[in-house]
């Protein structure tokens, strides 16, 4: 067995990495770079799953790697939310014009966060603070992370289940459509669910990643935002998986041409160094959270860390620059096409055809597979 994995069977929790008994998974990654990966026996692969969705610029890209070298040597660590780094406005005003701005809809604020699920997190916070109403509608397949909040928005039993005596009971789940007659039957459900608890938010990812690239029709997300402005409940997008130009747009609720009060961002942003946001409209952010006082009721040690911060926003330049979301919407229509011959669910380069398991146990796909 690769010595490798062999330390992780020795020390780490058993439940986190599966190792094969042959020792033929998982590969350990040595280095990567572009869209290619070695393992520690200098074996090559091409990695078709961006990392989780995270190398949107491919692995190690330079621009982004020197900006995080050089704040490393210059500033590693800062206070939080005592004694703030010039990188951290800056980045939250680069968010607010990539989101809020670009929309119309105003100026946008930002909680920053480290990984996924506390950008969920905060953001069922804001709700309740902004409502007053503590339940929230999630979907059935929704993936929303694994911190206790979080976790009372994922779906999945898996995760869920072993947990279930110490979570709260504020999440109700809806089905997710993947067709309009699905929508008719999501439809009722969300009004009967609004008519029987106080729902304070809506949270949807606009297109299911985990539960196996899920994608609703545009319809959907209309229905989302007339309901929650029916219900003065807040309509929050988990865009951490299919932000950043995945999907042929920066966010795919814009698919849609619709936009949410509250948006979840994380994995792209940086390229590779955990780093999220939540990020919602000036007027809601401002109407929840109260002005500190010299203590913020919601942050943590690394809150807006200098060397993720520095590699967002080059990653924000190297997306914009190179032009990497038109790149994608252009080479994504034709991955659609591919997809529609089986039919496999695809928008933009995000498809289930993307992951290596799916090549694997398609023989057919292979002989269209553009990789």
């Amino acid at each position: 067995m690769n010595p490798h994995l062999q330390l992780l069977r020795d020390y780490e929790s058993r439940n986190v990495t599966h190792i094969a008994e042959d020792g033929s998974w998982p590969i350990v990654w040595e280095r990567a770079k572009g869209v290619h990966v070695w393992d520690t026996d200098g074996k090559k692969y091409l990695d078709l799953t961006a990392a989780f969705a995270v190398a949107a610029t491919g692995h190690a890209n330079p621009r982004v790697t020197r900006a995080a070298q050089a704040q490393l040597a210059k500033l590693p660590h800062a206070m939080g939310d005592v004694h703030p780094h010039p990188l951290k406005g800056q980045l939250a005003r680069e968010l607010s014009k990539l989101t809020f701005e670009r929309w119309k809809l105003g100026r946008g604020k930002t909680i920053f966060c480290n990984s996924g699920f506390e950008a969920v997190e905060a953001a069922l916070k804001t709700a309740l603070l902004a409502t007053g109403k503590k339940d929230i509608i999630a979907f059935e397949g929704a993936y929303h992370g694994l911190g206790y909040g979080a976790l009372a928005a994922t779906h999945r039993k898996h995760f869920r289940k072993p947990f279930t005596k110490q979570l709260g009971k504020f999440g109700h789940f809806a089905s997710f459509p993947t067709n309009v007659d699905e929508l008719a039957v999501t439809k009722k459900q969300l009004k009967a669910l609004f008519k029987k608890h106080p729902i304070g938010a809506v949270l949807v990812e606009p297109i299911q990643g985990r539960a196996g690239i899920r994608v609703p029709p545009p319809e959907f997300l209309r229905v989302l935002r007339a309901l929650c402005d029916q219900q003065n409940a807040l309509l929050i997008c988990d865009e951490i998986y299919t932000g950043f130009g995945r999907t042929g747009e920066w966010f795919a609720c814009e698919h849609s041409s619709i936009f949410p009060d509250l948006i979840c961002l994380g994995k792209a942003l940086t390229n590779g160094f955990p780093l999220s946001a939540c990020v919602g409209r000036a007027t809601v952010m401002d109407h929840a959270w109260p002005e500190s006082t010299g203590e913020a009721i919601h942050t943590s040690t690394f809150l807006g860390h200098p060397v993720g911060c520095a590699m967002a926003l080059a990653q924000l330049r190297e997306l914009k620059e190179k032009k990497l979301i038109t790149q994608t919407s252009r080479i994504g229509k034709k991955l659609e096409r591919l997809c529609e011959k089986f039919p496999i669910p695809a928008r933009g380069l995000l498809a289930k055809g993307c992951w290596p398991d799916w090549l694997s146990m398609n023989p057919k796909a292979r002989e269209y597979s553009p990789w």
